[in-house]
C-alpha cells in the first residue's frame, strides 16, 4: 500500500515548480505541464518515489543504521529538528559546517570539546576560572551546540543522507558522493537530479510540503527501528529459551529438593553395613585382649 495519494501531494502543494525560465532541463522528466509560466511536478512519478525512498530509508533504519538530515532553510529548520528528533536521527538545521563527512574526525574531537565543557562544568573545575575565561567557554560552548548539537550522538559517518533543495545543499551533495554515501533528495524543477539516488520530484519551498515528506520519512524510520526492537527481543527470547530448557527451575533449593534428590539406600545395602561394623568391632575388641595377655 502507498505511504500517501494524489490529493494529499496536491493539498500540501507539493506539484508546484519554479518558473520556467529557471528550470534544468535534467528534470523534465518529472514535469507534468506548465502553467502560467510555472513548471507542475508530476505527482504520480511523487508517489511512486516516496514509496521507494520509503522502503530504502526504513531498511536503514532496521539495519541500525544512522540517515543524516540536512535542511539548513528557513521554512524547513523547526519541521526537521522536531520530526526527526522524534525518532532519534541526527540532522543538520544550521550553515553545513565543510567537511562534515569528508574530515569527520575532526568534527568528532569538536563534538569531544563540547563534552570536555559539560564535564568541567560536573567536576568543579568551572568554578575554579576567572569570570572572562568562563565567559569564553560558555560562548564557545553555545557556539558548539548550535552547530553540532544535533549530531553529538553521531560517533561515526551516516549510512545515507536525507536534503532538502539539492541546489541550497550542493556542498552536502558533493561531500556525500565523493563517499559513496547514498543521497535522498526532494528535488525541485530548478535542480540536478543526475547526482541524487533517491530522486523525490517535489516542492522544496513550501513548509508543508517538506512537513509531508519528511512526516512520511520518520514514519518509515520509526517503522524500521520497531521492527529491529522487536527481533532483538525475539532473539533474547529464543536464546534464553536454549539456556534454560522448560520445566527447569529457576528458583533456589529448598530442603525439601534436597531431600527428594537424595539417593534410596535399600534395607540389604544397611544390612550389610551393619555387618560390617559388627566385624570391625570384633576385630578391634580381639587386638585389646591380646595387648592385655602380653
Amino acid at each position: 500500500m502507498s505511504r500517501t495519494n494524489f490529493q494529499e501531494l496536491l493539498d500540501a502543494g507539493v506539484h508546484f515548480g519554479h518558473l520556467k525560465r529557471k528550470w534544468n532541463p535534467a528534470m523534465a522528466p518529472y514535469i507534468f505541464m506548465e502553467r502560467n509560466g510555472i513548471h507542475i511536478i508530476d505527482l504520480e512519478k511523487t508517489v511512486l518515489r516516496i514509496d521507494e525512498a520509503a522502503a530504502a530509508v526504513k531498511q536503514i533504519a532496521k539495519s541500525g543504521r544512522k540517515v543524516l538530515f540536512v535542511a539548513t532553510k528557513k521554512q524547513a529548520k523547526d519541521i526537521v529538528a522536531e520530526k526527526v528528533g522524534a525518532v532519534n536521527m541526527p540532522y543538520v538545521t544550521e550553515r553545513w559546517p565543510g567537511g562534515m563527512l569528508t574530515n569527520f574526525p575532526t568534527i568528532r574531537k569538536a563534538v569531544k570539546k563540547m563534552g570536555s565543557i559539560d564535564k568541567m562544568a560536573v567536576d568543579g573545575t568551572f568554578d575554579n576560572l576567572s569570570k572572562r575565561e568562563k565567559l569564553q567557554i560558555t560562548r564557545q560552548r553555545a557556539k558548539l551546540e548550535k552547530n553540532l548539537g544535533s549530531i553529538a550522538d553521531m560517533t561515526r559517518q551516516p549510512s545515507a543522507l536525507f536534503v532538502v533543495d539539492v541546489v541550497k545543499e550542493h556542498i552536502a551533495v558533493h561531500e556525500a558522493k565523493r563517499l559513496g554515501i547514498p543521497v535522498f533528495a526532494m528535488v525541485d524543477t530548478n535542480s540536478d537530479p543526475s547526482e541524487i539516488d533517491f530522486v523525490i520530484p517535489a516542492n522544496d519551498d513550501a513548509a508543508k510540503s517538506i512537513s509531508l515528506v519528511i512526516n512520511i520519512m520518520c514514519q518509515a524510520i520509526a517503522e524500521g527501528l520497531n521492527e529491529r526492537k522487536a527481533e532483538k527481543d525475539k532473539d533474547s527470547a529464543a536464546s534464553e529459551k536454549e539456556e534454560a530448557p522448560e520445566g527447569t527451575r529457576k528458583r533456589k533449593f529448598s530442603a525439601i529438593d534436597y531431600e527428594a534428590e537424595q539417593p534410596v539406600i535399600k534395607a540389604e545395602e544397611v544390612e550389610e553395613a551393619a555387618e560390617s561394623v559388627a566385624e570391625e568391632a570384633e576385630a578391634e575388641t580381639e587386638t585389646e585382649t591380646t595387648v592385655e595377655e602380653e
